[in-house]
Parts: C-alpha cells; sequence; structure tokens
C-alpha cells in the first residue's frame, strides 16, 4: 500500500486502485475509490460549497501478529476532520470513529490478505471490482454489521417498516418508490451513497452490502453528530436545502383525476370560494393536452387559459399543470427531439420506451439541451398564461418494463445513472423558473439525493386506498424525511382502488384527510370508482377520450364528512403560523417537518422503537388512526407536559395513554 498526503486528503494506491478521502464538510469525509487514473468529475449529490477544513492525517505502523505467533510491521493512515476520524490499513480496509469508538468497518476476509489474524479462504474483499468486458465495473461494497444499531433514511418505500435493519432495498426509481440513498444511524453517524447508479443495498444482520450495477468510481460521504438533527443539518449543507416555501402555499390543495376542461376547473374553484374555503393550490392533471410531448392544452376543451388563471388568480389559487416527460410519436415535437437527440434511447429493439395511450420515448433531462427545449415549450404554453407550476408525474420516469440495461442517457448509460433522472428533470422547471425571480414550487412523484433543493414537493405516488397502503406511507413519509426531503405528502385517500360509494372507503378517506392536516402539504387527490362517467368524444386522442373518476371535493361524500372535513381544513388555516415556522426550519437546517419521534428525543429509547406516531415539528405529537373500526388507541408521550389539542387536558409523560380517536378526530397533542 502507498500513502501520498495532499491537503485535506489522504490517497492511497494499491493494486491498481487508488483511494482518495479528504475532509468535506463538518466532521465529515468523502470517499471516493476508482480503477481509473483519475476520478470521474461529478460531484452528484455534493453540489454545494463547503468551508475549507483543516484534516489531520497521519502515517504510521501497525503491529500486527501473524499465524506463526510473530509480530510484523504495517504501514497504516489515518485522516481525522473534526469528530470523525477515517483509518486505512495496509490492505485499504477503512475502519471509521465517531470521537474514537469505532462506528463502521469494511469487511475483508481474503486468502493470503495476512489483513488480520482472523482472515481465511472466503475471498471476501471489501471494495469488490467486478469489470464488464469493454466497459466499466458492477461495483460491491461491504461492511460488517453492528447488532444493536437501527437505520433509517434512505427514501420512499412501500413497506411497513421504518427500521431498515434487516432489510434489502433497491437502488432504482419506480412509481411509489423513491431512492435517496442518505442513511441515518442509531449510532450516530449519516452516510450518503453518492453514486445514481441502480442497484442495491442490503442492511443484513451478517453484512451491510452497497451493490452498483455500473459505475467507474465509488463515491460516499459520511458525516458524525450528536443526535439525527445534527446529521441532517450536515448533510443538508453539503447536499442544499429546500428554498422557503411560498406562505401561499402551506394550505389546502385540491386536485382528481381529472378536470377534463376548463369549466370544470372553475366551476369547483367557484364552489369553494362561496363557501368561504381557500384553495391554495387547484391543479390540472394529465390528459388535458392533445398528445404527450405537444405540451400544451386541447384548444377544444381548454379555448382560453389565460383568462381561467386570471379568474382563479382573482380567488387567490394559485394554479398547476400536469406534464409528463413522455413523448409520443404523434407530437408535433416527436420528429425534431429525435433528430437533435434530446430523447432516451435504446440499446437494442425498437425506440418505444413507455407505452400508455401512445407510443412513446421519455426525455432525456440530463441533456442540458433537453430542459431547454422542453423549458421553452412549457413557459410558451403554460406558464406565459399564467401558471404557477407544474406537477412533474412520471418523474422517476414510468417505463414500460425497468429493463435498465437497455437505456442509454446523453451522460451515459441508465445502469450508471439512472436514479438521478428526476432531480434533474426537476431543475428543466425550478432553474428557469428562479432565473424569472419565481419561486418555484413543483410536485413530483420521484427525487434523489439533493432534490430538496430544486422547489420539490415529493409525494409518494400512485397508492392503493388501503389500510395497509396508509400505514405504508407514514414509514414513507418519515424515512424520506430523515433522507433530507421535507417538502412530501400523499394523495389523501389513496390514489385507486377508492370506490365513493363504499362506506368502508368513505372511513379511511377521513382518517387519511385528518392525517393530511399534519402533512407538510395537505392535497386531496385520487383516481375515484366506479369509472361510469363517459368520454367527451370518441378520438383516440386530446382532452376529451380518455375517462376521468368520479367527483372528488370535500361536499363529494356527504354532509357528515363534509362537516369533519371543513373542521380539519379550518384546523390547517389556524396552524398556518406554525406550520411556516417548520418549513423555515426545514430551510435553515434542513430538517423534516414529519419527524420520527427520535429526531425530537433521541435520549429516550423507546422513541427510537415508534413508527406509528410522529412529531409535526418540534411541538405537535400526532397519531394517525391507521386501523378500521378504531374508537381509541395507545400513544407514548415522552418526559413532560402534553395537552390533547381537542378537549385541553394537560397529560404528564413518560408513559403510554389511551387516546379517544371517534371517526372524527385523531389524537394529537401538543408538547407545552
Amino acid at each position: 500500500m502507498q500513502f501520498i498526503v495532499e491537503e485535506n486528503a489522504l490517497v492511497c494506491r494499491r493494486q491498481g486502485e487508488m483511494l482518495r478521502i479528504e475532509a468535506w464538510g463538518q466532521d465529515a469525509l468523502r470517499i471516493r475509490a476508482t480503477m481509473y487514473p483519475a476520478f470521474s468529475v461529478q460531484d452528484w449529490a455534493l453540489t454545494e460549497s463547503v468551508p475549507s477544513a483543516s484534516a489531520q492525517i497521519e502515517l504510521f505502523e501497525e503491529t500486527k501478529r501473524e499465524g506463526d505467533g510473530s509480530f510484523r510491521q504495517y504501514p497504516a493512515a489515518a485522516i481525522t476532520n473534526g469528530r470523525i476520524r477515517a483509518m486505512v490499513n495496509h490492505g485499504g480496509v477503512i475502519t471509521l470513529y465517531r470521537d474514537g469508538i469505532k462506528i463502521l468497518r469494511e469487511v475483508f476476509k481474503n486468502y493470503g490478505g495476512s489483513i488480520t489474524k482472523e482472515s481465511h479462504c472466503l475471498k471476501v474483499v471489501n471494495r469488490e471490482w467486478v469489470p464488464y468486458i469493454g466497459g466499466d465495473y458492477r461495483l460491491t461494497v461491504r461492511f460488517e454489521p453492528n447488532d444493536v444499531e437501527k437505520l433509517f433514511g434512505m427514501g420512499q418505500y412501500q413497506q411497513p417498516y421504518m427500521d431498515l435493519k434487516g432489510c434489502t432495498l433497491e437502488l432504482a426509481q419506480k412509481n411509489s418508490q423513491t431512492t435517496v440513498p442518505f442513511l441515518v444511524s442509531s449510532l450516530g453517524y449519516g452516510l450518503l451513497w453518492n453514486n445514481p447508479a441502480v442497484g442495491r443495498v442490503t442492511f443484513g444482520k451478517n453484512e451491510t452490502m452497497w451493490e452498483a450495477a455500473c459505475c467507474k468510481d465509488m463515491d460516499y460521504w459520511i458525516t458524525v453528530a450528536d443526535d439525527p438533527k445534527g446529521l441532517l443539518e450536515h448533510y443538508t449543507a453539503v447536499s442544499g436545502r429546500a428554498p422557503m416555501m411560498p406562505e401561499d402555499r402551506m394550505g389546502f390543495w385540491q386536485c382528481k383525476l381529472r378536470y377534463r376542461t376548463q369549466e370544470e376547473v372553475l366551476s369547483v374553484a367557484r364552489r369553494y370560494h362561496e363557501q368561504g374555503i381557500h384553495l391554495d393550490v387547484i391543479i390540472i392533471d394529465f390528459f388535458h393536452w392533445t398528445v404527450q410531448g405537444d405540451w400544451k392544452f386541447d384548444k377544444t376543451y381548454w379555448p382560453d387559459p389565460k383568462a381561467m388563471v386570471d379568474e382563479l388568480h382573482s380567488m387567490g389559487i394559485r394554479v398547476i399543470v400536469s406534464v409528463w416527460p413522455s413523448v409520443d410519436r404523434r407530437s408535433e415535437n416527436f420528429a425534431e427531439m429525435v433528430e437533435r437527440g434530446l430523447l432516451m434511447r435504446t440499446e437494442r429493439g425498437a425506440m418505444q420506451t413507455y407505452d400508455y395511450q401512445g407510443d412513446c420515448v421519455e426525455i432525456d433531462p440530463t441533456n442540458p439541451e433537453t430542459r431547454e427545449y422542453v423549458w421553452e415549450k412549457c413557459k410558451a404554453h403554460y406558464y406565459d398564461y399564467g401558471i404557477d407550476g407544474f406537477w412533474l408525474d412520471n418523474s422517476e420516469p414510468d417505463l414500460t418494463r425497468y429493463d435498465f440495461d437497455n437505456f442509454r442517457y446523453y451522460i451515459g448509460p441508465a445502469m450508471m445513472c439512472s436514479n438521478i433522472y428526476p432531480q434533474w428533470y426537476s431543475r428543466a422547471y425550478d432553474e428557469p423558473m428562479r432565473a424569472l425571480g419565481d419561486e418555484p414550487v413543483n410536485l413530483l412523484r420521484s427525487g434523489w439525493a439533493g432534490s430538496q433543493k430544486y422547489g420539490n414537493v415529493l409525494w409518494s405516488g400512485d397508492v392503493p386506498s388501503t389500510w395497509e397502503s396508509m400505514r405504508d406511507q407514514l414509514q414513507a413519509g418519515l424515512n424520506i424525511g430523515l433522507a433530507g426531503i421535507p417538502w412530501w405528502n400523499t394523495d389523501i385517500g389513496g390514489f385507486m382502488e377508492g370506490n365513493v360509494f363504499d362506506p368502508e372507503f368513505r372511513e379511511l378517506l377521513v382518517r387519511w384527510y385528518e392525517w393530511a392536516v399534519f402533512q407538510p402539504v395537505m392535497r386531496l387527490h385520487g383516481d375515484r370508482e366506479p369509472f361510469t362517467i363517459p368520454a367527451l368524444d370518441d378520438r383516440n386522442f386530446g382532452g376529451g377520450y380518455l375517462h376521468t373518476g368520479q367527483d372528488n371535493e370535500m361536499w363529494s361524500y356527504g354532509e357528515k364528512i363534509y362537516g369533519i372535513m371543513r373542521r380539519h381544513y379550518e384546523l390547517r388555516i389556524s396552524m398556518k403560523p406554525y406550520i411556516s415556522r417548520i418549513f423555515r426550519e426545514a430551510h435553515e437546517n434542513g430538517s423534516p417537518l414529519m419527524r420520527a419521534m427520535f429526531y425530537e428525543f433521541p435520549d429516550d429509547p423507546v422513541c427510537w422503537t415508534l413508527s406509528d406516531q410522529y412529531m409535526f415539528g418540534p411541538d405537535y405529537l400526532v397519531a394517525p388512526v391507521l386501523e378500521p373500526k378504531v374508537q381509541s388507541r395507545n400513544v407514548y408521550l415522552p418526559n413532560g407536559q402534553w395537552k390533547d389539542i381537542r378537549s385541553g387536558e394537560i397529560i404528564s409523560g413518560g408513559r403510554i395513554v389511551a387516546a379517544s380517536a371517534p371517526i372524527d378526530s385523531i389524537p394529537v397533542f401538543e408538547r407545552i
């Protein structure tokens, strides 16, 4: 092993591999390795300038006992940046320490390696580079496990587990699955897998294993702190923080699948206005257009978009319109985009990458020319009419099949980079809108590390209308917040399979709505059954032919449910000063709005085990009702005094209480 000291960096060379460890932010290190002569130029999620650090680098020798009982000296090195220290032994194995206590160590069990006396002939190495013929590498990085460790973050996965210890996660973007590879450990470290390759991570009992299907470099960033709040502050300092959410979008958002005409949108907005319910945002969903990739209203049903927007603005309502990244062969833009190389490419077979309601190919947002082209179209056909924001649906992107090995982008094969697609797609809108002096708030179905800085409101995708799904969304919301994405929400009631006439669905809808008051964005949406509404025309394109769901406004479910929704709407509006404060915290230090209990109470061991309640900011403990026909539920109150916001009763914490949960409210306690 050859050790080289550079300014604030330790470089190690062994058997063709170059390892570089450098100070990168407060109490943090960036660790890279490559089999190439130099590292690639991409910083991926590490976009922010950080103050220069003064790392301490040491070269020394370790004494190791050999198999015959003799002792031998081996070269080693260490780099320290504040409270974090990395030591590299002569085999290139990294061990990481927080305040002198080991937190993470790579696995190495290679025949003849002589790294430790425990080495044997398994031939398992810490960083395994498997070359593709004529191409790059498949990379596997292994770490030793810790039995007492709990692991959180990593984005949004449709599963009932908040603690990810024991889980295997696919590192790939799909509808309702959002990979944001930042990990929070109960041992006081946070790790960013700074690699947008398709892959997998296993947080096993026997080992932790990160896999990248195709890459040039290993790249991860690690920091330490006393609590999760410190970890998020360090992480968002290097990857970016959410802007400040505009005050006029903190209330109630209305949408459904789908408002088919200009008059439908206006009639809904007028009725809300007449009833004294202020809509912050109304959303015009998909297939208001001609064909995918035209990015403009179908004039048959939207004859004067500017007049529509002007009337909505006169009521104080912001307007968001859905756009997709798919381009139909019938689109007026298809031929030009193909010719200019602005679309995804397939490695074999037909060009088609998407087949919903057309023969389509997705755009390639990794190409800056694509981002500019798409924005110019959307500016001319939407933004210049006064449209305030964009619903960037299908932003994973959605694909006919997730055959990542068959797709290629401007910057390389999809296997190497496709996880960053939604982040770069959002930049096509955020950056030009910001350059025009706007405060972009765009709704997306996917994101990646760093997406938070591009005005992204992520939602949890097209999830089913079931109690199981609702429970999964709570885990998803808490973990995506711990992965650095504070602007998040769900479709209230779930997106699909909700029959408006079914009493069981109505109960689920009410419980989901009550919970949504305490989500960062409160948005009523869904594809409501039964599908008995006929199409507006018989064309196979345009805004009239596709089906729509049943009505999905507050008044659509009867007087009793309307009354419950109206009261909870008023509760949301009354909390706007507090909600503004916690949006400000997200902007200033990276804290999520929905916080796992241990985020506010890291010294309470019970809080590290709770996954069915959470803190909405620092002051409100929220306990959603996640089962049908429930009239009460247990809630754990940490030490201190708590006030039931419904009754005003003051309760001493440090214990579990049985809280009432009638159909018209859920338990919420204010810390006093």
